[in-house]
């Protein structure tokens, strides 16, 4: 284990999980809180991890990209039934680099950058047609060739303040081990259950 480098930590953790969790590992709990400190929570995909954070990819319009933009602060927890393990990750969040949201963005399935075109994430809708005759509008605006990215859709990281790990033991006695940004570094400690 990797007693000093939590980052490292996490990617041993995500190694056991991506082998044996039936659900894809990278999905985590995001919780944001707006300027009046409401919170909200919602699963999100992880799809980079770093030394600097965690990120994760989403409309800068939808209420999660409201909430950041008013206060921004996240927690994302990880949370792996088959090896009895919970990740906390806390701490100021930023936004990724255009050239990076770019880079993520074309790898995303043709049918995935339609849709980021097409939704207007977390506004209401008359129904599902109506976002089907959006995607159709889409498709007949970008009918071949490369999608750009939307300008309002980009990748958001969370630069850990803290990362707690939480490992499952008998009797609820678990085993919970804080690091705490300090400097360059962290600083390690355990937790009681």
């Amino acid at each position: 284990m990797h007693e000093r480098d939590p980052i490292e930590r996490f990617r041993e953790a995500f190694k056991r999980a991506l082998e044996s969790e039936p659900f894809d590992a990278a999905r985590a709990a995001l919780a944001t809180a707006d300027k009046r400190g409401r919170p909200s929570l919602r699963f999100v995909l992880m799809k980079e991890l770093d030394q600097h954070g965690f990120v994760f990819y989403t409309h800068a319009d939808s209420r999660k990209g409201r909430d950041l933009a008013e206060n921004p602060q996240a927690a994302l927890t990880f949370h792996w039934f088959t090896t009895g393990e919970q990740i906390r990750v806390e701490g100021a969040v930023e936004r990724v680099s255009d050239a990076q949201s770019d880079a993520y963005f074309a790898t995303r399935p043709r049918g995935s950058q339609l849709g980021a075109w097409a939704s207007a994430q977390s506004e209401p809708i008359s129904s599902r047609g109506e976002l089907e005759q959006r995607v159709a509008e889409m498709a007949r605006r970008f009918p071949e060739g490369t999608i750009p990215r939307p300008a309002n859709w980009g990748g958001f990281r969370i630069v850990p303040a803290r990362i707690e790990f939480w490992y499952d033991r008998e009797d609820r006695l678990h085993d919970r081990i804080l690091y705490v940004r300090s400097g360059e570094g962290y600083e390690r400690s355990l937790l009681s259950p």
